[in-house]
């Protein structure tokens, strides 16, 4: 089977202040992705500014900007000036009082494909992220690229199979999930250890039973809780993973250009050996629709 390799680049990055501080970076870090060879770059979720989500803050709305809107534009010159296709998370403004979580793709002459809004919204400490976004309601629907079809799915998203699985059975060729995780500084680190590799598990999981490569793009580095708590520590890991799970390729806890090469063609040998698709029994699983089965 002839190989088929995508070189990508996951941009892993600290908060750096506002919006144009933020894009200030992006932009050299896209542009240094690009000169190692990268065709598609993914971005961390929500990566204009801090995660503003600890605390319930009308004041945060302010953040969010129409798509298409100021940081489309700049994401879309970015994409275009390097030639690639570019992954990015915005705070989208929808209308007065109707908020998403977004991620948009840019086709590598600068024109935005298409968007995803976040399907599952947490609400946990640290996390209040329902009281800034409703949850989205364009579906699970890939986006094709000049690069492949990709299956965009942000942060919370990737804990839940369903999600996964509605992307490859819609076409999609690689899951793309920007994120924002992190643990409690305080927590004990036996504690961390397990939500961390929960995490990479959760995304393995989803490479092997569908048979696609995972990309995963973390932020790092601590943000104070604007509530006097003791903020977030955002781990990294980032990732790119085969369709057997396999690391491609993982970063650390610093911000750093995570580059890897993909062989697209690996998962149509992988699921000629793994035929999930074929075995699933569409028959019997109504009960999935239900909330819980009493």
């Amino acid at each position: 089977m002839t190989r088929k390799i995508l070189p990508v680049a996951l941009v892993q990055e600290c908060n750096h202040g506002d919006a144009d501080a933020n894009l200030a970076v992006i932009e050299a870090r896209v542009a240094e992705a690009a000169k190692q060879g990268a065709r598609l770059v993914l971005l961390q979720e929500l990566h204009n500014g801090p995660y503003f989500c600890q605390h319930e803050s009308v004041a945060e709305f302010d953040q969010a900007e129409p798509i298409p809107g100021p940081s489309t534009q700049r994401l879309g010159q970015l994409a275009k000036r390097h030639g690639v296709v570019l992954v990015g998370s915005l705070f989208e403004r929808r209308a007065a009082g109707l908020y998403h979580n977004t991620a948009v793709v840019f086709e590598s002459d600068g024109s935005l494909l298409g968007k995803y809004r976040k399907m599952h919204i947490p609400d946990d400490p640290g996390f209040h992220e329902k009281f800034y976004f409703t949850p989205g309601d364009l579906g699970f629907t890939p986006i094709q690229t000049s690069v492949g079809k990709l299956g965009v799915l942000v942060c919370w998203d990737q804990w839940y199979p369903e999600a996964a699985r509605l992307m490859a059975l819609a076409g999609a060729e690689l899951l793309l999930y920007p994120t924002a995780i992190g643990w409690d500084p305080d927590d004990a680190q036996d504690e961390k250890n397990r939500q961390r590799d929960a995490w990479i598990l959760s995304h393995r999981g989803h490479a092997v039973a569908n048979g696609l490569p995972v990309l995963s793009c973390n932020r790092v580095g601590h943000e104070a809780s604007p509530l006097g708590a003791s903020g977030i520590q955002f781990w990294g890991n980032s990732h790119v993973l085969g369709p057997q799970g396999e690391f491609i390729a993982e970063a650390g806890a610093e911000a750093q250009i995570l580059n890897a090469e993909i062989d697209l063609a690996r998962s149509e040998h992988v699921r000629r050996i793994w035929p999930f698709l074929r075995d699933r029994r569409i028959d019997a699983y109504g009960d999935l629709l239900k909330r819980y089965i009493d």
